[in-house]
């Protein structure tokens, strides 16, 4: 009885310790941030893309909000983790301006990010006899083209600008996996996908190398996670091939081998872009390496529900990720704990992981050169 009592007292430390907010150890003074859905504060549920979205219900933010944000998680995200960590507040989504008719603050950063975002626009997809629909326009052009209308509003002049930037980071990403993820939910081969690689690490360094020119000094481009462990591409992959899982994890080799290209072509895009821009400090932060962690070591990690099956979701499949039962919808369930479970909806994390890759992050075991700027 006292051995049961020990191990719940442990396991409820540990839970409300991975709650709280993270202690200040970077010194930026603003963060701007461009991306998807695992990085969107709020953008998509504002834009009216798509009506009533199940993102905009519970149980989305249940574990640390209360209450839904427009966040794809329980919780907090990537980006929540980084702005607790440099001693600022979360970072509000651009979108929330037109709602609020502008009164919202940007001087300590903006989000541009948006769900469902590609690098690359429809007619991209459309020229390669890919017939997708996508959830949103707003690409990762469309995201710089904010930016750019929102700077005059946050410096003036050149000298002002380099200031006021010089101690600003700049995310750009994760951006991509949706250029891959729809073709793939939609029954397209993997080569396709493969095919597309080249174009949206093209595209990533195309809006890398003008926020540079718009007076970006440091930024982290982040790769892809390792999407072979994604409860809703493992449920749309179902095979019972055994060779095509890693025995380490259960996780779908194909699909990390898509990863792992694309992070291989945005490590060497970013080592040229370091060449043609010397007085930037640009960071490639590896999500693979450190999501991998935890889904090759479960328990060690805290994560004792579920690495592979979605906390959130529904169907008779075994990870829980039946694309006709989504998170928050009639039908679906969600898990007791998510704190004990990495994947939350089957295509996103829950606060626990994402928590877990921005602590690698900070530290700067898993960004290249270190993230840490003290």
């Amino acid at each position: 009885m006292r051995i049961n009592m020990l191990f719940i007292v442990a396991f409820s430390f540990l839970v409300s310790v991975r709650s709280l907010p993270m202690k200040p150890t970077l010194k930026y003074d603003s963060i701007f941030n461009f991306g998807d859905s695992l990085s969107d504060t709020g953008n998509f549920l504002i834009s009216g893309d798509v009506d009533s979205p199940n993102i905009g219900r519970p149980p989305y933010g249940q574990t640390f909000f209360n209450r839904s944000t427009g966040r794809c998680s329980d919780g907090r995200l990537i980006i929540d983790f980084i702005a607790e960590a440099s001693g600022l507040p979360y970072i509000p989504p651009y979108l929330q301006s037109a709602r609020t008719n502008n009164s919202v603050d940007f001087k300590k950063g903006a989000n541009f990010a948006v769900a469902g975002a590609t690098a690359n626009e429809i007619s991209f997809f459309l020229k390669r006899g890919l017939s997708v629909t996508l959830l949103t326009n707003k690409t990762l052009d469309i995201q710089l083209d904010w930016f750019k209308k929102l700077k005059p509003s946050l410096c003036k002049t050149k000298p002002e600008c380099e200031q006021y930037f010089r101690k600003s980071l700049f995310l750009v990403g994760e951006i991509g996996g949706n250029d891959y993820n729809y073709p793939l939910l939609a029954f397209r081969s993997f080569k396709h996908a493969m095919d597309l690689v080249p174009f949206v690490i093209n595209k990533i360094m195309n809006v890398t190398s003008a926020l540079i020119e718009e007076g970006a000094v440091t930024l982290m481009v982040p790769g892809n996670l390792p999407i072979g462990c994604s409860a809703v591409l493992l449920e749309r992959f179902n095979d019972n091939s055994g060779w095509l899982y890693d025995s380490r994890n259960q996780c779908y080799k194909p699909l990390n081998n898509l990863a792992k290209l694309h992070n291989d072509k945005l490590k060497k895009g970013l080592a040229a872009l370091r060449e043609k821009y010397p007085h930037a400090k640009i960071m490639y932060a590896d999500y693979y390496s450190s999501a991998m962690q935890f889904f090759n070591s479960p328990s060690k990690y805290g994560f004792t529900g579920s690495v592979l099956k979605a906390c959130c979701g529904g169907g008779d499949g075994r990870y829980n990720a039946k694309p006709s039962v989504r998170c928050g919808e009639k039908g679906s369930t969600t898990c007791e704990n998510p704190s004990t479970y990495a994947n939350w909806d089957g295509i996103h994390l829950t606060e626990a992981a994402y928590r877990h890759i921005a602590t690698g992050l900070i530290s700067g075991r898993f960004t290249m050169p270190s993230y840490n700027n003290n």
